[in-house]
């Protein structure tokens, strides 16, 4: 409640954050190739602007770096929408928002669960409201949208166990919500495309509940093993996800803290022998071409540090990093839909994860923007302008959700 009085008394502070943030800009890598690039430097210095000034209020003890951002991203309330009922529930003591279009339906309709992006540590209900009401409307489904709970306070498992949980209770009360058992959908951008993934596999053995229909993974973080694959290197400083956000996020949500950051970056934190087991799934070796053309060398390999091992070795479980899954899992897998964007640190997760699921067999929708950058789609209408290329991955997602 005080977050606006603290916002007016501290404008002065935040003009000076805002100038520090415009005079570093020419640091950050905006290619001229990416959709909107005036408008990308414009969101870039918000949110730039919005870091810089939450860690001055960290450090004068008002509140943390990440209460601030979480409050700065939330975006204004929306307005009643004609054409959807809205409600907030919970499913197992999870919190959720359910769209559900008012119009009639001749028979049961699509149900998708949607879980956000936000690094595990940011977004929220409000965050990804213009996003599900876009893909209920368009697509005439029911989406469940997720409020799982959020790293560093809570640290992995917390946010799979709250999707999957979610996800379970919708599967058992699909009539309730007027929806068809065999067409319910998980989807997630970003981190909620990891989520998704993860509670897709988990499922994907289950009697007891109905199959899931399909799995839509938006950009997703699929692996924490190798920080030097070639879209890490080509787009590491382009954003929204910078390298190094992408490590410090996939470390806050394992451990709650990113210690060893560097070491993880750098690749000491796995084991020889557990990197050569995994190298047939994570390999540049695995990536096309075409992807490896710009920007992209061979690395010295640096030494293995097993203090660091010890503290991120659950990096290794599928549940956290979904492409290390067995065959035997992946098989399993439900129809997929993959968007991966050319400028993006993690395009390569998602291009493996496509090789995956097709070497097992799994039909795969590929969808790939190549003026896109990482977090396009939550910014398809955003602040009063529009990214095309985010409304194009958006209508991608919605097309194929209106082909199951």
């Amino acid at each position: 409640a005080l977050l606006p009085a603290l916002l007016l008394l501290l404008l002065p502070l935040a003009a000076l954050a805002a100038a520090a943030v415009l005079l570093g800009l020419p640091g950050y890598d905006i290619p001229p190739g990416v959709n909107q690039p005036a408008k990308l430097r414009l969101v870039l210095t918000v949110l730039l602007g919005t870091a810089a000034l939450g860690r001055i209020l960290e450090k004068t003890g008002l509140c943390s770096q990440i209460t601030f951002g979480r409050y700065v991203r939330q975006g204004r309330k929306l307005g009643l929408d004609p054409k959807l009922f809205i409600q907030d529930l919970q499913f197992n003591e999870v919190p959720v928002r359910v769209y559900q279009p008012k119009a009639t339906s001749d028979g049961p309709r699509r149900g998708i669960l949607f879980f956000h992006g936000g690094g595990w540590v940011f977004g929220s209900l409000d965050t990804y409201e213009k996003v599900c009401r876009y893909l209920s409307r368009e697509s005439d489904s029911v989406v469940v949208s997720v409020q799982y709970r959020l790293a560093p306070e809570h640290k992995y498992p917390a946010a799979y166990e709250d999707c999957l949980n979610a996800t379970q209770h919708f599967l058992q009360h699909l009539e309730h919500y007027g929806v068809d058992p065999a067409r319910v959908i998980v989807c997630g951008d970003s981190a909620g495309g990891n989520l998704a993934a993860a509670v897709s596999q988990t499922l994907a053995g289950s009697s007891e509940l109905p199959k899931l229909r399909a799995q839509i993974l938006i950009y997703p973080g699929l692996q924490a093993l190798d920080f030097n694959l070639p879209s890490y290197q080509q787009n590491r400083g382009v954003p929204l996800l910078f390298r190094e956000r992408a490590a410090f996020f996939a470390l806050l949500y394992l451990n709650g803290d990113a210690l060893h950051m560097q070491e993880v970056l750098e690749g000491s934190h796995i084991p020889p022998d557990m990197r050569l087991k995994y190298r047939k799934w994570v390999s540049p070796d695995n990536i096309p071409e075409e992807f490896k053309v710009r920007g992209v060398k061979p690395l010295r390999p640096t030494d293995f540090i097993a203090e660091v091992y010890e503290t991120v070795k659950r990096f290794c479980e599928p549940n956290l990093c979904p492409l290390l899954a067995e065959d035997s899992v992946v098989h399993q897998l439900p129809e997929s839909f993959i968007l991966t964007c050319e400028y993006d640190v993690l395009r390569d997760d998602g291009l493996l994860y496509k090789k995956r699921l097709e070497d097992n067999g799994v039909r795969v929708t590929w969808y790939h923007l190549e003026d896109g950058f990482h977090g396009i789609i939550s910014l398809y209408d955003y602040c009063g302008f529009s990214f095309p290329s985010g409304k194009r991955g958006l209508d991608s997602v919605v097309n194929f959700l209106k082909s199951l």
